[in-house]
């Protein structure tokens, strides 16, 4: 296999030959006229023939040189090109990894107002409920829930993970609610998740024994939602993500009680990225978005 010249002296030869002079190539690169010359020389002594003549006043292709030239330069605005559209697509392409419930509930509905006032920035959003490693795939940020405390990422708190049961009104209607004991009477959506204990806990029902419900679980918090709208069971979720459901009346909340959990949904990146516009304007929208929930909740 033929081996390549030095990728410097090819450079400086497709600079050269573009402009017919190395006065003009050695400003263009930022070099001396000399170190220019030294260049071409290495390249020429490297495949065996000139590729300059040098004139008086002036320099000119030779034969081999008007052979070369033309390929050197489709081969160097080919790579300007490919670096060209990696860098706009690095600037204005945000690559999120985040939670099923999380986008389709809470981010997809508000995405028009980011778009509105960044209309320069995409969002690529990518579903999954791993914890992404950013040192092995290719995402700007992520979205997770848990305490924080992650190594080597920049952390923003941005939801409190709040739960609470939700059901149809039709489902609602076969048994009397006067009481939070009174949910054991139906059927209950994913009765293994931790949050239905904590919440009868939290409402004063005591021990309760779930274990020998049929673990019917969809396998989110969405499809959880859904099943409960579709009168399948109760289900616990988060009321914030549930509100058009709740405003509507496709969704009730029986009781008032609303347990926060220790953990928060969070927007993560490596610290090395803190200072990326794309990355820093999806951010403050995020905080503003997140405040203006806050507000209206309290």
């Amino acid at each position: 296999m033929f081996k390549l010249p030095p990728m410097s002296a090819v450079r400086v030869f497709e600079a050269a030959a573009r402009h017919q002079s190395f006065t003009r190539a050695a400003a263009e690169l930022g070099m001396t006229q000399a170190a220019v010359s030294y260049q071409i020389k290495l390249l020429e002594d490297r495949i065996g023939t000139p590729l300059f003549r040098r004139l008086p006043r002036h320099v000119e292709l030779t034969e081999k040189g008007r052979e070369l030239a033309p390929a050197i330069t489709e081969a160097f605005e080919g790579l300007r090109v490919a670096f060209a559209a990696v860098e706009e697509s690095a600037q204005t392409v945000i690559s999120l990894s985040t939670l099923s419930t999380f986008a389709s509930n809470w981010l997809i509905p508000r995405l028009g107002r980011f778009q509105a006032l960044h209309p320069d920035i995409a969002l690529k959003i990518d579903v999954s409920p791993n914890i992404i490693d950013f040192t092995k795939e290719d995402f700007d940020a992520a979205i997770r829930s848990g305490r924080g405390g992650w190594p080597g990422l920049t952390e923003h708190p941005l939801l409190s993970v709040d739960f609470t049961p939700v059901l149809s009104p039709a489902l609602a209607e076969r048994h009397e609610l006067r009481e939070p004991a009174d949910l054991l009477q139906f059927p209950l959506i994913a009765p293994s998740d931790i949050w239905w204990k904590q919440w009868f806990a939290a409402a004063g029902v005591g021990e309760v024994d779930l274990s020998g419900r049929t673990d019917h679980s969809p396998g989110n918090q969405h499809l959880e939602g859904m099943a409960a709208i579709a009168g399948q069971g109760a289900a616990m979720v988060h009321p914030l993500f549930f509100k058009d459901d709740l405003a509507a009346g496709r969704l009730i909340q029986p009781f008032s009680l609303t347990v926060r959990s220790a953990h928060s949904y969070w927007l993560v990146y490596p610290k090395a990225r803190k200072r990326i516009a794309k990355i820093a304007a999806f951010r403050e929208w995020l905080e503003r978005e997140t405040q203006d929930d806050a507000q209206r909740s309290a």
